[in-house]
């Protein structure tokens, strides 16, 4: 299935703007992927340098292919660096496998937990996806506590438990709400 939806958006919030990636964002992003915060759930060690390029890459590959991907999430007043959220098809070689639905996944720095910022960001993110996708999935660490009770909030509901390079996780899925 090739891109549908043309070029990143920039979607905006009360409190937050979520924009594609730029090269400027390289160091910025490296600060964010060495973060313990951010790292704990996703692998547990920090991102190198080169690994963070990768992902960029990764990320403006999946807008170019797949017509979604991630955005940078940033403070609407500071335009200091929150986050990053996005829908991908990483091709994951797991039991319950994910097709053509995209997979919605998000991190934010430490900072900025406990504000309703990631709630609010994947709300907008899903917002737009919902205009064209029926169906959206993630997967979460069932350690991860505050990502369990958010994916909750937005609509997700388990529908797998699974192993996923050695490490137990459980699957979610979201169906679009339907406009009227």
């Amino acid at each position: 299935m090739g891109a549908t939806m043309g070029p990143a958006p920039v979607l905006t919030t009360a409190r937050l703007i979520l924009r594609p990636h730029t090269v400027e964002d390289f160091a910025p992003c490296c600060a964010l992927w060495a973060e313990p915060g951010v790292i704990r759930f996703i692998g547990g060690r920090p991102s190198t340098p080169e690994e963070v390029w990768a992902r960029l890459l990764r990320y403006a590959g999946l807008w170019s292919l797949r017509g979604y991907g991630y955005l940078l999430v940033t403070d609407r007043t500071t335009g200091a660096l929150v986050g990053e959220v996005g829908l991908a098809d990483f091709q994951r070689d797991i039991t319950a496998a994910f097709g053509d639905t995209p997979e919605a996944g998000w991190v934010l720095l430490p900072q900025y937990h406990g504000k309703g910022l990631a709630r609010e960001a994947l709300q907008a993110l899903l917002d737009w996806a919902d205009l064209n996708h029926p169906r959206t999935v993630c997967m979460i660490d069932p350690a991860n506590m505050p990502s369990l009770a958010l994916a909750g909030r937005l609509g997700y509901a388990e529908y797998a438990r699974a192993t996923y390079k050695d490490h137990p996780t459980i699957l979610f899925e979201r169906k679009a709400l339907a406009r009227g």
